[in-house]
């Protein structure tokens, strides 16, 4: 039997299928990867403790290196949400539009862009729990006792947490809008095949949120 375009169209969008869920897979790995890398950081109290980098540095270190965590996630939702998008658009070539209730209504709409996926969302919490954590330690160690003292006690190298702290905040929080609207150019580009759900399905899809709600308004933030 000879192969038409439209067997083959459909054999390319089948693997394009795979390799998307494969992208996402390996951006999920990253993140598990960077939490490895996290909790090694704490090897750099260690050489506090052997006076080789001062714990100024190593506050700072650990601060930089969640820093480094929570970017990963960020760009990690990003590729997660970009490839989701392309998998609805995928899956509603081939779904119909009573399969919202007959399989599942996922598909008929995209994911919101701003908010981070829970699995995410989770790891950038920890980042941001070892940041917190480090600081006040770092306060009650260095900051406290001199609170007081003569400005002419005052080392700049104490204030190195914080200044990191104050560079990695707000450059994560630009990294998140960037990413974000990133996500929203690509939606409104590509917005895939509008689906309907039949009117005895029950199903309504708020387009604003990006999730699909039930009647008795179940919801769901990915599959």
């Amino acid at each position: 039997m000879q192969t038409t375009a439209d067997d083959r169209r459909a054999d390319f969008l089948i693997e394009m299928y795979k390799q998307m869920w494969t992208n996402i897979n390996r951006h999920i790995l990253v993140v598990w990867q960077s939490v490895s890398v996290l909790v090694g950081t704490l090897a750099a109290f260690a050489l506090v403790e052997k006076k080789v980098i001062s714990l100024d540095v190593a506050c700072s270190l650990v601060v930089m290196i969640s820093a480094w965590l929570v970017a990963h996630t960020i760009d990690a939702n990003y590729w997660f949400n970009r490839n989701l998008a392309i998998i609805s658009n995928i899956e509603r070539q081939f779904l119909r539009p009573n399969d919202l209730c007959l399989i599942q209504s996922y598909f008929s709409t995209h994911r919101q862009g701003g908010p981070l996926l829970d699995h995410l969302a989770v790891q950038a919490l920890l980042g941001g729990a070892f940041t917190l954590l480090v600081l006040v330690y770092h306060f009650i160690e260095r900051v406290l006792p001199g609170i007081g003292a003569p400005w002419a006690t005052f080392q700049v190298l104490g204030s190195l947490p914080y200044l990191t702290f104050l560079v990695a905040a707000p450059a994560l929080w630009k990294w998140h809008r960037i990413e974000t609207r990133k996500y929203e150019h690509f939606c409104k580009e590509s917005p895939g095949l509008a689906l309907a759900a039949p009117a005895n399905c029950g199903v309504h899809v708020e387009h604003d949120s990006g999730s699909p709600t039930t009647n008795d308004h179940m919801r769901a933030e990915t599959r």
